[in-house]
């Protein structure tokens, strides 16, 4: 349980302005088109971003033009210590609460709307200057995005024949006054299973889109299958995160619940059966940046969200990320983390020391797992542990595997023991034609005529752990214990 009383983005906010080089500020003005994430690079975006970027501090930005009163928050989970202070908890052990929220949920509950502070004001649709595009200070990424795009949304559906709820992030391009066109990417996410069950009743979805919210519920709406099946709502995750409920109340023009405490909610309904280009406003052909880094292609018809309603807290904050950021690192990787901790702990207890998706990976195309020898019976088990994760995480396109005494969330530690425990002939084992990740350029029939369709690659396993029999060739040098503090006390 945290003890941080973090519950929302505004007590989130506070607790990182009392932690120095956690959260800046600017009064001066920005453009939400192209200039505030250009901004961000500089400061704090790392991930996947074309370089120069770091990883900085969260940052809110208090005057964008266009939006007077407006203000946007990103980089809130920007970095993996940030999150740590988020969750309280220490920043290599953060797989492992999630692992334990998710096998322990604690399910939401609903209040009055009285009392739902996402729901202070209220913006109908029926409006005569209604127009989500005002309302909303959602910023591009980039000068060839298809447009605004809404990119931490907590979109809140239901299951039509069964009523079971799931949250999940998707991206959201605002179209029109009242129109936001909404990518689901096809059998990966149970939002899009929801929408096609609808459609097939000639039915719309209701949907509820919560923005700023507590970074307990960003992180555990990213967990996904097998570890949170369909009819597995990941708020239950996130109340277990806080140890307590995550609080919903209904929406006031549709039949769906938002997450009360939120800054902005969206209530509308997916379409059935109508389709719009994704830039059909700028015709750029681009969609926006996402987590490999590339930007990819506009979709030519994606569903459409009729909005019916925006409610906010009484001078909302708007919080947003940049695709490549560090910040999709931790909210797709560290879930990802617990679910192979899950996984692999029901198979070899003991035996798994940690789990990093690395920050060059996105977060979802490399895992480095820390696995230890304990017998002579153990080895190859790590070549089984990876062919496992492979199995259960499509999206995973490489593993690299080392011992105990490797940190796995220092890339250059792996690097190393690649380097000097890795023989590519003898620790290199190939599995190619399966399914990946379509948005990695790489994985298209163009790059290679091996690749049959488009998301097909071939995964590898990094073995660089020591032979079990040669575990005393290879020790490291070992440094005696001594406590710096002793002589550099404002360093440590």
């Amino acid at each position: 349980m945290s003890k941080n009383k973090v519950n929302d983005l505004r007590s989130a906010l506070e607790l990182l302005r009392q932690i120095p080089g956690q959260l800046v500020q600017t009064d001066v003005e920005v453009d939400p088109e192209a200039e505030l994430s250009g901004v961000y690079r500089h400061v704090g975006a790392g991930g996947t971003v074309e370089r120069p970027t770091r990883k900085g501090p969260a940052m809110i930005f208090n005057n964008i033009k266009g939006h007077p009163g407006a203000r946007v928050a990103i980089g809130l989970l920007a970095s993996r210590e940030r999150v740590g202070y988020l969750l309280d908890c220490d920043p290599k052990r953060l797989g492992f609460i999630l692992k334990e929220s998710v096998t322990h949920p604690l399910p939401p509950v609903v209040i009055p709307n009285e009392k739902a502070k996402c729901q202070e004001v209220v913006y109908r649709a029926s409006d005569p200057d209604f127009d989500v595009r005002k309302l909303l200070p959602a910023p591009t990424n980039t000068p060839e995005d298809a447009g605004p795009y809404i990119t931490m949304g907590m979109c809140y559906a239901s299951n039509p024949e069964t009523g079971e709820s799931d949250v999940t992030i998707h991206r959201m391009c605002l179209q029109s006054r009242d129109e936001i066109s909404i990518f689901l990417q096809p059998g990966a996410r149970h939002i899009g299973y929801f929408r096609e069950l609808a459609e097939a009743r000639g039915e719309a979805l209701p949907i509820s889109v919560s923005i700023g919210v507590d970074p307990a519920i960003s992180i555990a709406s990213c967990f996904e299958p097998p570890t949170t099946p369909l009819g597995y709502d990941e708020l239950q995750a996130a109340g277990a995160l806080r140890g307590e409920p995550v609080e919903l109340v209904q929406c006031l023009t549709i039949n769906e619940r938002a997450i009360a405490n939120a800054e902005y909610v969206i209530e509308g309904e997916i379409l059935p059966h109508v389709r719009v280009a994704e830039d059909q406003n700028t015709h750029t052909g681009k969609a926006m940046p996402e987590f490999p880094g590339y930007t990819g292609p506009a979709n030519p018809e994606l569903p459409i969200i009729k909005v019916k309603a925006i409610t906010t807290r009484r001078n909302p904050i708007m919080q947003t990320c940049i695709g490549p950021s560090e910040e999709h690192v931790s909210m797709a990787g560290i879930p990802t983390e617990a679910s192979i901790l899950v996984l692999l702990e029901k198979m070899y207890p003991g035996k798994i020391r940690n789990v990093y998706c690395a920050s060059s990976g996105g977060g979802k195309y490399i895992a480095v797992i820390q696995f230890q020898k304990k017998v002579p019976s153990d080895e190859g088990r790590q070549r089984q542990a990876a062919l496992l994760v492979f199995a259960s995480f499509a999206e995973l396109k490489h593993v690299f595997l080392v011992d105990e005494d490797v940190d796995c969330f220092d890339m250059e530690d792996v690097l190393w023991a690649m380097t000097t425990r890795f023989q590519a002939d003898r620790d290199l084992i190939l599995i190619p034609g399966v399914q990946c990740h379509p948005l990695d350029p790489s994985n298209q029939p163009e790059y290679s005529p091996l690749i049959r369709a488009k998301g097909n690659a071939c995964k590898a396993i990094f073995d660089c752990t020591v032979p079990w029999g040669q575990k005393d060739r290879f020790v490291r040098a070992k440094f005696k214990e001594v406590d710096p503090k002793h002589w550099l006390p404002d360093l440590f």
